[in-house]
């Protein structure tokens, strides 16, 4: 029955991804592009100052940027980056990578625009905010029903599917390495889950915000370190990758398209997320002056996710020679490559990062599904049959097939994506014109304030809660911000 079901899947996900999503998702994010003056390539210097110098900043009880950066940046950087790479080359072989960068190239500008919108319609939470497409369908759209199948599909793509496919990695790491079963490795899992999500969004930020910058950087400098020691292959398997990417996109523009196309862009978004609404619900939440700080900052998540982390397991595998087959790919593979590469011991640093890269998934996939069933209903009720619910989809992905797992957070992907990529481009003229008037005041020399009545015609202007008009700023503080 499981193999029935698994196979229907598979050809829905084939037909979905190979039909419809993957033009849409290259058409757009090169509209994006241009569109926004490629401002995910010109305005990089900028993402840094945003990041490290004003992203800290914050007052108690509320989310720095840097927290909301390291809670989006904590769903994108998980076993995509890993299993999914892996997956991605051993299925499409090395070009697939030249797909996951170019998908994070235009994507990232995706990326910038929904984090931007989920920003300006953002709504107060207590004494932190929140939002995502599923708000800026409601009240820059005005369709509701939008919105409510939007945080349908959310929920049970990142907070049921996506968790399963974390948790599934994770037991196969630690059962492959450590000899424990997978039963035990995932209720392990779901209590350590269940203790961290019914502390709410406060202790999901601050343990994001430590676990995101260690894993990430350990990672990266292990790959560093096999590519220095491979360093005359880098050429070689860097050709491979370009001269298979390149006959990717002759064989697209030809009308085809192949598995190293479709998995390099189906693993590229998995890992990287840009344009499929979910970030967006992280971005909301931080306290910024100006919606454009956040956009930035959740644009540069992508290129940290896809350029830094991809990329290093990408070279770890190609470097290592190890090839990868239907039945030898995901973890395993990233796995044997590195032992190839350094050791036994390699493996046991990999299986704990694939812990810390999963776990802090699950977190992040966790928030997303919560954000979107508190626009639905405010009902705490709610919230805690979705908290059981998510502890108990941890432990189904531990003891269940990858292939299910992965074939049905695909279908819930593809679907989700489609909803937000109409929205945002309905949307695209707001962020553009959100973006100049940030660009206006740079050019003057401010720290960029943002108001509701900064632009004309606001869509959902009447709806708007998250900032105030000049007016109501200088009636408020007796002067106006500069």
């Amino acid at each position: 029955m499981e193999k029935f079901v698994e196979g229907l899947v598979s050809s829905a996900n084939d037909l979905l991804w190979s039909s419809v999503l993957i033009v849409v998702l290259v058409a757009l994010g090169l509209y994006f592009t241009v569109r926004m003056g490629f401002v995910q390539f010109r305005m990089l210097p900028e993402m840094f100052r945003l990041l490290f110098k004003d992203g800290m900043k914050r007052e108690k009880g509320q989310v720095s940027s840097f927290q909301a950066f390291a809670i989006g940046t904590a769903a994108r950087v998980g076993t995509g980056n890993i299993a999914g790479v892996a997956t991605a080359i051993a299925l499409g072989g090395p070009g697939a990578v030249f797909w996951m960068w170019l998908i994070a190239l235009i994507g990232s500008a995706s990326a910038f625009v929904e984090s931007t919108l989920a920003q300006v319609y953002k709504i107060r939470d207590g004494r932190t905010w929140r939002g995502g497409p599923a708000y800026y369908m409601e009240r820059a759209l005005g369709q509701r029903w939008l919105g409510i199948l939007f945080a349908i599909l959310i929920t049970f793509s990142f907070g049921f599917a996506f968790n399963s496919v974390q948790s599934n990695t994770i037991s196969l790491s630690m059962s492959n390495q450590f000899g424990v079963s997978t039963t035990t490795v995932g209720l392990v899992l779901a209590v350590i889950t269940a203790i961290v999500i019914f502390g709410g969004i406060q202790s999901i930020a601050v343990l994001s915000s430590i676990i995101v910058p260690v894993m990430a950087g350990g990672y990266i400098l292990l790959a560093g370190w096999v590519m220095i020691s491979n360093a005359s292959l880098l050429p070689e398997v860097f050709g491979l990758i370009f001269s298979e990417g390149v006959f990717g996109l002759q064989q697209l523009f030809g009308g085809a398209i192949g598995a190293m196309v479709l998995q390099g862009i189906r693993r590229g978004l998995f890992s990287n997320e840009a344009g499929m609404g979910s970030a967006p619900n992280a971005a909301a939440t931080a306290e910024v002056s100006h919606p454009v700080k956040q956009g930035l900052i959740q644009s540069f998540s992508v290129f940290v996710d896809t350029l830094l982390v991809c990329t290093s397991t990408a070279m770890i595998i190609l470097l290592s020679g190890v090839a990868g087959s239907e039945s030898f790919a995901g973890v395993e593979l990233t796995q044997a490559a590195l032992t190839a590469e350094i050791g036994p011991m390699a493996t046991s640093f990999l299986t704990i990062a694939i812990f810390l890269f999963a776990f802090s998934s699950i977190l992040g996939n966790y928030y997303y599904g919560e954000t979107n069933i508190q626009f639905i209903s405010d009902k705490k009720i709610y919230v805690t049959l979705y908290r059981i619910g998510v502890v108990g989809m941890v432990l189904f992905g531990a003891v269940r097939s990858a292939g299910l797992v992965w074939s049905i957070a695909d279908v819930f992907m593809g679907l989700m994506a489609l909803v937000n990529l109409y929205a945002i481009f309905r949307l695209a003229k707001v962020a553009r014109l959100v973006l100049d008037d940030y660009l206006e005041q740079r050019r003057q020399g401010d720290d960029p304030v943002f108001y509701a009545d900064s632009i004309d015609d606001l869509p959902g202007r009447e709806y708007i809660e998250a900032w105030e008009t000049a007016e109501e700023e200088e009636v408020k503080t007796g002067t106006i911000r500069s």
